[in-house]
């Protein structure tokens, strides 16, 4: 069966304003949805922005954090298997992200 990424966008700042319990009832929220049937990874990434290196004028150049003009950044990430795009999709509409107002993006791993 065909396996698709959910790519996590979500602007940190909003978690910061969560109590401890509502922290910790979201996080709960999130490994259940990491034991459904159809998930095969997933995994939340760092805090910090990362690093992004391109090329210009026939040279790598590093730079701080993917996008600097904007405060959403990728958060973490999900591989679901679904049979295509419309059913990766409707997997994806009860996931927790979405309840804060997050965003998911849904690809298709090539090769599979």
């Amino acid at each position: 069966m065909p396996n698709y990424m959910l790519l996590l966008y979500d602007n940190p700042a909003g978690w910061r304003t969560l109590s401890p319990e509502e922290m910790q009832k979201g996080i709960e929220k999130y490994m259940a949805w990491t034991k459904k049937p159809f998930v095969v990874d997933s995994k939340r990434l760092g805090e910090d922005a990362g690093r992004v290196i391109r090329s210009g004028q026939g040279k790598p150049r590093v730079t701080d954090g993917p996008y600097s003009e904007t405060k959403e950044v990728l958060a973490g990430y999900y591989t679901i298997e679904a049979a295509n795009y419309d059913e990766a999709v409707q997997r994806t509409l009860d996931h927790p992200h979405l309840e804060h107002g997050g965003t998911v993006e849904v690809r298709h791993v090539y090769g599979t």
